[in-house]
This record gives C-alpha cells, structure tokens and sequence, in this order.
C-alpha cells in the first residue's frame, strides 16, 4: 500500500491507473470480511494523517481526476431506472451483459467509478464499512486546508445541473396518464410533482448565486426535502390504490423509478445544502459517504437482471397472488353447511369429468392430426372446466393453487416470529379437510358416472365404450412405477400452479383495463340485448373473468402437453386425478367388472399417487410463489410442524371432518 500511494503521489503514472491499485489494496480477499477492510482504510487514514506532504500530493492527484471528467450521467443516471421502461431496460441490461458498453474512464466519472470497483462484490465491502470509518477518511485529506470560500466546489456545478435534470425528469413522470388514471389530483397545479420542480429551479439558482455573494438570501434544502417527500407520499398513495384498481408491470416500473428520482434527489439537495452552509465541506461528508455507497452498489448492479426483475415483478406478483388468494377463499369450508355444500359441488364435477373423459377417447378414435387433436382435447377440457365453474361444480385439484394464496395471505412475519400460529393451524385444517372432501366428491361420483356412460353407450351401439385391449393401456399407463404417471402427475401439478396465476392475472387486468366499465358503455349490445342485460354481463365478467380464463387456459394446457412433448421429443404429458380415476371406470366395464387384479390394484395405486403429486406439487409452488411476492420468509417453520402435529393429534376430527352442529350454532 505504501508504494502505491508514493507512485500515485509522485506522478510516477497515470492517476486513475495508481488510484485503481489503492482501491485495489483496500479490497479484502474475502468480501465479507469487513473487519480486514475497515482495518486497511484505517492503516491509509492514519498515514495520511502523519504525512501532510504525501496527503498534499495525493488530494491534487484526486481533484486532477475529479475535475477533468464528466460527472452529469454518474449523479443523474448511474442507479436510477431509465424512463424507457421495463422491457427496454430488460433488454437492454441482457444486451450489455453480452457484449458491454465501451469504457470511457478518461472522459466520464462514471465510467471512472466502473473501472475502480470492477468486480461485482465490491459492493458488500465497500456498504459493509461503517459511514464514520469511511468519513474519517475523507477527513484525513483534509481538502479544506486549500478551499477558496469564494469559489465553487469542483464537483458542484455539476452536482446541482444534475440535481434539476432529475426534476425535470420526475415532473414528466409524475403527469404520465397512468399515474393520473389512479390519481386524478395531481394533475392539478398544486401538484408536489411539478411544485418541487419550480423549487428545484428557486434552490439551484440561489446556490450558485450565493457563492458569489454570501450575503444573498438564503435558500435552503428544507423546503425542497419537504416537497420531496410529498412526491414519496403520492407515489406510495398510487401503490396502495393500484391494490383496488389493478397493477402491471409499466405502472411498477413507473414507480419505482419515481422513487430513484426522489433518493436521488434528495441526496443531491442535502449535499448541495450542507456545503452552502459550510463551504469547509466537513459537514457534507456523510452525505457524501451515503451517496458514494449508493453509487458503488449501482455500479456494481449496473446490468443486474435479477435486481431490475426483484424491483418490479414481486409488486406485480405480490397483486396477482392477492387476487387468487381471494378466489381461494371460496374453497376453504369453515361450517358443516359449507362442507358438505363443498361435496355436493364436487360430486356434480364429477359427471361431467367422465363425460369429459369419454370425449377425449372418443375423439382419440378419430385419428385426427396431430395439432387438430391437441385443440381438439385442449377445448373439450377447457370448455368443459368452465362449465364445471359456471355451473357452480368444483374440480378438486383446482383448489391447492387458490387455496396456497389465501394461506400466504395469512402468513405474517414480525421480527421473526408468526403472529398468530393458532390462526395459521385452523386456516391449514380447513383447507386440509376442504381438498380431501372434494377429491372424493369427485372420485366417488367420476368412477360410476363412467360405468354409468358405459353401459348407456353398449345400450345404444352394442359396444363398450372402450375395447378390452385400450382398457389394459389404460391400466399399464397409471401404474405408479412401471410408467410415467406420478413424474405426468407433477407436469398436471405445474399446470394447475400455472392456472391459479393466470386466474389472477385476468382479474387484476379486469380491473386495471376497467374491462367491465368499458362493456358497460358499448351501444350496440345496449341496443341488443337491453341496459340491463349488458350490466348483468358486465358485472358478471369483474367476478369471474379470471376465473374462467384460468379454467380455459388450464383445460388447454392439459389438451396439449403432450403434443408438445412430442413436438420437442421429451417425455410430456399429464395424469390428473379426475380424470384417471373416470379411466379406472371405463377399464372396470370393459372388463365386465372383471379386469385382471394385479394390474387394476397398481392402477388404483396409481391413481392415489397420482392425487397426492398434483396436490403436492400446485400448493407447494403456489405457496413458494405467494410467499416470496409478499417478501416473507418464514422462519418459523419447526414451531409450525410442532403446532400442526399436536393439532392433528389431539383434534385429528379437524383435518377430515366439518365442526360438530352444536359449534356452528353457537358460531352463528
């Protein structure tokens, strides 16, 4: 370290060049060993201190690379997103990561700050430092021995110039139409959008004439920070009612680069202010450690995907959880009466899942093309899923992606213990009892309505439904180990996980396109079909537009896995409980009820299993999901188990069977 600081004090070679290797001595090996790199800025702090000729020459070789580059995209752009938006930026950071951007450290500061913190742990070492260690060390240069009262910080000018480009920039955002939509008030004058504006101008303008007369009035940050802070307010008001009126990703990302602006803006004020009132400098410094900090972490970030989709995403994710949680909430039974409603419900699915299950062996016999038979199967489950909903019918395995939802929402996380465990306990028995009673709802009315399907079609044709040679394909093809089944059982999990998102999706873009709203004014199905007609539609479609769409897409999803597996060459398709166990009953009578043993109990094997991984797989990716998109990491897991095993000891009645009678009346 201490030829570095000679050669860069003498000249010996290029600054940026000998500043590199300071920096570069600084790092420690491992960077999160703090300890090692706060001693190594102390060791340079101290021979500073004790050399003022050596510091003397060090600070002139400091302002030398400070003062002769371009400091404006570094303050104004350098951690702040881009107003292009979220897929340019996307882009753009894949593009860079690629193929980077050519460096210009001889010209720009920021491309200066790149070269010195290259490596992307800098950031840990660096923001792990304590501010007061960092500020020592600024102190030890002690740049006030020379500082001329009467002029300008180097660095100042450009500060304050990128301090009203920030300003500008956030006035245009502020008025974007899709923050007015949710907020129609600050399109008024009084807007704290383009009042901070007016007070960035009044600010930079009296800085830069009080330099040149100190006896000038004074204009300080207070009132600039005050109107900050009314932007921060608004744009946490425009967050809280996108929870009402929908979210995407623009509006996120709009968001979020509103709040860069107003950080950013912030930390230029308050450096700008302190220097005015000491021109010494020594009171800006932990202003400026902040922003030198904030300033490593972007450089260090500067094309980090994950950071831009972690910003952005999880608030978009955070919504459309939020919105299937709510859906979930309908098929968690809480009384006998919702209970056994919840059978009834399932039972009727039931027939229709076999009449479903029929089609598709029927339409297997018609030999069509290979894309035609996947839109052929895709529409006979999508259109018969939504069917099943409009009707009031549920599928079982529909639950676990909506339920998890509604489970997360009840997940609380302070300071790392649960809020209320026993709540959490209650929520998971009845959602347990309420899946178990649908699946055999299902189960228990598919397997006879298939028996049921077949004898009318050998009453009416003379012939089973299907011959005793698909029947033992049938069979082989659940077996839990001789085929795919339970690995196809999780590809039927990952759609039905998919379904719940996309459920979600529809209904938050329902209210963000204020997609109902807008059917209400169309004139001509007014004309058609009456006012009140088109109001019942409308209103129908803000309920259950996401609904139905998860349903469809859903159905499609299982029509067409395994064209695309056999379109990609890898082994595709789905097992969905429902439906195996409405095969099990076209095997059975096609046998006449005598099918070979060993190969009809694996079968039965089968389609337990089969159950269980399309429960497992949907609920536990719903739940990751809905759990990451509300930041919580729960970490109370152990006293979780603990909880729901002694539960399910001492009240195992919870788990499979609705409350007794005498407690629903003394509930109600």
């Amino acid at each position: 370290m201490e030829q570095q600081i000679r050669s860069l004090a003498e000249g010996e070679q290029d600054p940026l060049i000998l500043l590199a290797g300071l920096v570069n001595q600084l790092r420690p090996r491992n960077p999160e060993d703090i300890a090692s790199a706060t001693a190594r800025i102390q060791s340079l702090t101290l021979r500073l201190e004790a050399d003022p000729e050596l510091r003397q020459q060090v600070r002139d070789a400091i302002d030398t690379l400070f003062s002769t580059r371009k400091a404006g995209s570094l303050y104004a752009s350098l951690g702040i997103l881009p107003i292009t938006g979220f897929f340019s930026e996307t882009w753009r950071r894949i593009t860079h990561t690629l193929l980077p951007d050519v460096q210009q450290p001889d010209e720009y500061l920021g491309d200066m700050l790149l070269t010195l913190f290259d490596r992307k742990t800098d950031e840990i070492w660096v923001g792990g430092v304590e501010e007061a260690v960092w500020t020592t060390l600024l102190k030890s240069l002690h740049f006030d021995e020379e500082a001329d009262p009467k002029t300008l910080p180097g660095g100042l000018p450009t500060m304050l110039h990128s301090l009203w480009l920030l300003s500008y920039r956030m006035t245009v955002i502020g008025f974007e139409p899709e923050l007015l939509r949710l907020d129609p008030a600050l399109s008024r004058t009084d807007s704290p959008f383009l009042a901070q504006n007016l007070e960035t101008r009044a600010f930079v303008e009296c800085c830069l004439h009080r330099w040149d007369d100190p006896d000038a009035v004074s204009e300080d940050e207070k009132q600039l920070l005050v109107l900050f802070d009314q932007c921060r307010a608004a744009v946490e008001r425009l967050h809280r009612r996108s929870a009402q009126a929908g979210t995407s990703l623009q509006l996120t990302y709009k968001l979020q680069c509103l709040r860069d602006h107003i950080n950013r803006g912030e930390q230029l004020a308050t450096i700008a202010g302190d220097l005015q009132r000491d021109r010494s400098g020594r009171t800006a410094y932990p202003a400026i450690i902040a922003l030198f900090k904030t300033l490593v972490f972007a450089s260090c970030r500067k094309n980090d995907l994950r950071t831009l989709w972690q910003q952005n995403l999880e608030i978009t994710a955070r919504r459309i959880t939020e919105y299937a949680g709510k859906a979930g909430e309908h098929y968690i039974t809480e009384s006998r009466k919702e209970y056994f409603s919840m059978a009834r419900a399932a039972m009727g699915a039931g027939v229709f899942i076999a009449a479903m299950a029929m089609v598709k062996l029927a339409m297997h016999h018609v030999h069509l093309a290979p894309l035609n038979e996947m839109l052929a199967y895709g529409l006979n489950y999508g259109l018969g899923f939504m069917l099943i909903y409009m009707m009031g019918l549920t599928v079982a395995t529909k639950q676990p992606a909506m339920t998890a939802n509604a489970l997360a929402a009840s997940i609380g996380e302070s300071r790392g213990k649960v809020r209320d465990l026993d709540n959490l306990i209650t929520l998971i028995a009845r959602t347990t009892r309420s899946q178990l009673i649908a699946i055999l709802g299902n189960v228990s009315v598919a397997i006879p309505s298939a028996i049921a399907i077949s004898f009318l079609i050998a009453l009416l044709t003379g012939q089973q439904g299907i011959s005793p040679k698909e029947a033992e394909q049938l069979l082989a093809g659940h077996h839990p180990f001789a085929s795919g089944a339970l690995f196809y059982a999780g590809v039927a999990g990952v759609c039905l996980f998919l379904s719940g998102l996309i459920a979600g999706y529809f209904d938050n873009l329902a209210i963000y396109n204020r997609i109902p709203q807008r059917i209400k004014q169309l004139q001509w199905p007014r004309r058609f079909f009456g006012a009140e007609r088109l109001e019942s539609f409308a209103d129908y479609v803000e309920r259950h537009m996401g609904a139905l769409a998860g349903n469809f897409i859903f159905g499609m999803m299982l029509g067409s896995a395994w064209g695309i597996g056999m379109l990609l060459g890898l082994p595709i398709d789905i097992r969905h409980i429902a439906f195996s166990s409405a095969y099990l009953g076209y095997a059975a009578a096609a046998y006449d009820f005598a099918p070979p043993l060993a190969p009809f109990l694996w079968a039965c094997v089968g389609v337990a299993g089969i159950g269980l991984v399309n429960l497992g797989v949907s609920f536990a990716l719903a739940l990751f999901v809905a759990l990451r998109a509300r930041g919580v990491t729960f970490s109370q897991g152990r006293q979780l188990m603990q909880g729901l095993s002694r539960r399910l000891l001492t009240q195992p009645r919870d788990f499979f069977l609705p409350p007794k009678k005498q407690t629903d009346d003394l509930v109600q």
